[in-house]
């Protein structure tokens, strides 16, 4: 979830840039992730990468597909919030005398932030129930975890019903988390 935090930011500021060629790989990373079902990004990492470059375990394979998915989601919701600041501010952070970087760090990324803020906690929330996807290559996750004991005893009501209740109740705790924090956000930006 951070790394994704993290890469869709700076995917985000690469949107932004000047240069084409930048832009365009960003555009074309950003189209072939958001094109494809998640499930064909993970066997790709998991099944396709050792072909041609080197084999990941199951973990590195599952985190680098959800990494890679989230960020380039991210990446629209930073890009949105980053075209939201209105032109005035960079036109006043400019006339203050801060340099590009400055003006982005102190003055344009957060207020992008603030902006985007509830649409990256959907999708922090969707990448919570997305993570279930990698238990087909044999990450050892919740579902993985539920598909195995269902096998062993074949009690699937029980094992899947009490998965259900575990991902309700991470998914409502962490959106009720992350409700509380963008109430702090927003206050902190009325203020």
């Amino acid at each position: 979830m951070l790394a994704g935090l993290v890469i869709g930011l700076a995917l985000a500021l690469a949107s932004q840039a000047r240069w084409r060629l930048v832009r365009g790989l960003v555009t074309v990373y950003v189209e072939v992730v958001r094109n494809t079902p998640l499930l064909i990004q993970i066997f790709f990492i998991y099944f396709g990468l050792p072909l041609v470059l080197v084999k990941l375990p199951a973990f590195v394979s599952g985190l680098l597909a959800l990494t890679l998915y989230g960020a380039a989601y991210n990446c629209e919701v930073f890009r949105a919030g980053l075209e939201a600041v209105s032109h005035g501010q960079h036109e006043a952070a400019r006339s203050t005398g801060l340099t590009a970087w400055q003006e982005a760090r102190y003055v344009i990324v957060p207020q992008a932030l603030r902006i985007s803020f509830p649409a990256l906690g959907n999708n922090l929330v969707s990448l919570v129930k997305n993570s279930s996807l990698v238990s087909v290559i044999g990450m050892v996750e919740l579902m993985f975890v539920a598909n195995d004991i269902s096998f062993n005893n074949f009690r699937s009501f029980e094992v899947y019903g009490a998965a259900v209740v575990y991902y309700m109740v991470i998914v409502l705790g962490l959106s009720r988390l992350l409700s509380v924090m963008e109430r702090r956000v927003l206050a902190k930006s009325v203020a």
